[in-house]
C-alpha cells in the first residue's frame, strides 16, 4: 500500500481530519480536499488511484463529483460515503461508476479492506493492459518475422534471377555502344538519339544491379564476425568513403565523440555499411552549404551513435514508414526503399537499436544505441571462430580412454 495515492473528501472537518489519522495509522496517508471543487482542482494537479467521497456535500455534491471524476480520471476509483437514510445515492453511484459504497458512521476496517480492494483492482487492471501490450507487440513481432523470412527467400530467388538478364542487357548495351563508335557510324542521323537512349538503359541496369545488391545483403544470413571496434575512427573512415559525393553540394561535416566513449566489441564491417547508409541518405537530404553531424556518446552500458542533418525534415506520417522495405521518401526513380529497412536489420542483428526524429524544415536525426560489450551467443563469430570457449571447455571436461593423451 506504500504506492497508494489516497485522497479523502469531505466537507466535515472533524471527521475528516479523525479518519485521516486513522488510516495514516494503516499505512494509508490521504491527502484531503473539503469540497468537491478542491478535490478536482487537486486531481488536476495530482492524480489519485482511489477517492473516499462523501456524496452529501454543499456546493457540487458527490455524485456530480463522482461524474466529473470519471470523465477525466477514468482509472481512478472512487468509495462513496453516504448516510444510513440515503443508501440510494450509493446506489446511484455504483451506477455512475463508483468502485462502491459505504454507510456513516464508517467501520474502519471495513473502509481499509474496500481501499484494498479498489486498489489492487488498479493493479490488477494495469497488469493486464500490460499482459495485452505485451501479446500484441509479441503478435506483431511474429507477423513481422514470418513476412521477413517470406521476403528473403523471395528476394534471393528474384535477385537472382533478375540478375541474369540484366547482365544480359549490359553487355548488349556495351556492344552496341562499341558500334556507335565505329567510323562507319559516325554519320547516322540518328546517332545522339541512339546515345542517349542506351545511356538510359545503362543507368537503368544499374539502379536494378543496386536494387538487387541489396536484396541479397537482407537474404543473406551470414554470421557476424565480432572485433574490438573504435567507432571514432570508423565513423571518420565512413565520412572519408562518401566525402566526394558531400563535395558537391559542399556539405560540411562536425563530429563530436565522448572522450570516455573507448572501443566496443561489435562486427566493423556491417557497422561500416550502416554508417555509408544513414550518411548517404543526410547527403540527399541536406541542400547546398548544409551541416551533417556525428555524435557518439557514452549511455551506460551502451555506445550512442547519432547523425543528424539540416536536411528539410521528413513528415511526421512518413517517418513512422520509413524503415519499412520499399518505402521511400524520395522522389520516383531515385530511392530503392530498401536502404532504412537493410540498416535497421543489422542494427537489430548486432544488439542494438535505431529510431529516427524529424522537424520539417529544421532535419533529420538517426540514433542508433549499441551493446559497449556483446555477449557472444550461437550464430555469431567472434574474431572468425566460432564458439572457440565453449570447444575448449568441452575438451577439458571429455574423459580420455586408458592410454588416451588429451587433444
Amino acid at each position: 500500500m506504500e504506492e497508494l495515492r489516497l485522497l479523502l473528501v469531505d466537507d466535515e472537518e472533524h471527521f475528516r481530519q479523525v479518519l485521516a489519522k486513522r488510516l495514516s495509522r494503516r499505512g494509508m496517508a490521504p491527502e484531503q480536499a473539503g469540497s468537491g471543487e478542491e478535490c478536482l482542482t487537486l486531481l488536476e494537479k495530482q492524480p489519485m488511484d482511489v477517492v473516499i467521497l462523501d456524496v452529501k456535500m454543499p456546493g457540487m455534491d458527490g455524485l456530480e463529483v463522482l461524474r466529473r471524476i470519471k470523465e477525466r480520471y477514468e482509472k481512478t476509483e472512487v468509495i462513496l460515503l453516504t448516510g444510513y437514510a440515503n443508501t440510494q445515492d450509493g446506489v446511484d453511484g455504483i451506477k455512475s461508476g463508483a468502485f462502491d459504497y459505504l454507510s456513516k458512521p464508517v467501520e474502519l476496517d471495513h473502509l481499509a479492506g474496500k481501499i484494498k480492494q479498489a486498489h489492487e483492482k488498479i493493479l490488477w487492471e494495469a497488469d493486464r493492459e500490460r499482459e495485452a501490450e505485451f501479446r500484441e507487440k509479441m503478435e506483431q513481432r511474429m507477423v513481422a518475422a514470418e513476412r521477413l523470412a517470406s521476403l528473403g527467400t523471395l528476394a534471393a530467388g528474384v535477385a537472382h534471377e533478375i540478375n541474369n538478364p540484366l547482365a544480359i542487357i549490359n553487355d548488349s548495351v556495351g556492344w552496341m555502344q562499341l558500334l556507335l563508335n565505329k567510323t562507319d557510324m559516325a554519320e547516322t542521323p540518328i546517332k545522339g538519339q541512339l546515345e542517349k537512349g542506351l545511356d538510359k538503359i545503362a543507368k537503368s541496369v544499374e539502379r536494378a544491379k543496386k536494387i538487387t545488391h541489396q536484396l541479397l545483403g537482407f537474404a543473406r544470413k551470414g554470421n557476424s564476425v565480432f572485433s574490438e571496434v573504435n567507432l571514432r575512427q570508423l565513423a571518420e573512415e565512413a565520412v572519408q568513403l562518401v566525402q566526394k559525393e558531400a563535395s558537391y553540394k559542399e556539405i560540411e561535416f562536425v563530429q563530436e565523440a565522448d572522450a570516455s566513449l573507448d572501443s566496443i566489441w561489435s562486427d566493423a564491417y556491417q557497422l561500416r555499411q550502416v554508417l555509408i547508409n544513414l550518411l548517404t541518405n543526410a547527403i540527399h537530404a541536406t541542400g547546398p552549404k548544409g551541416r551533417i553531424k556525428i555524435t557518439l556518446q557514452k549511455d551506460g552500458e551502451q555506445a550512442m551513435l547519432s547523425i543528424q542533418d539540416t536536411g528539410q525534415g521528413i513528415p511526421q506520417g512518413d517517418l513512422e514508414r520509413i524503415f519499412e522495405p520499399f518505402y521511400s521518401t524520395k522522389p520516383t526513380g531515385e530511392g530503392t526503399g530498401l536502404g532504412l529497412f537493410v540498416t535497421r536489420g543489422i542494427v537489430e542483428k548486432l544488439g542494438g537499436t535505431i529510431e529516427a526524429e524529424s522537424r520539417l524544415g529544421e532535419g533529420t536525426a538517426f540514433r542508433i544505441k549499441l551493446p559497449r560489450v556483446h555477449q557472444n551467443h550461437g550464430g555469431l563469430e567472434e574474431d572468425g571462430r566460432t564458439g572457440w570457449l565453449e570447444k575448449v571447455r568441452d575438451m577439458a571436461d571429455k574423459p580420455t580412454s586408458p592410454g588416451e593423451k588429451p587433444s
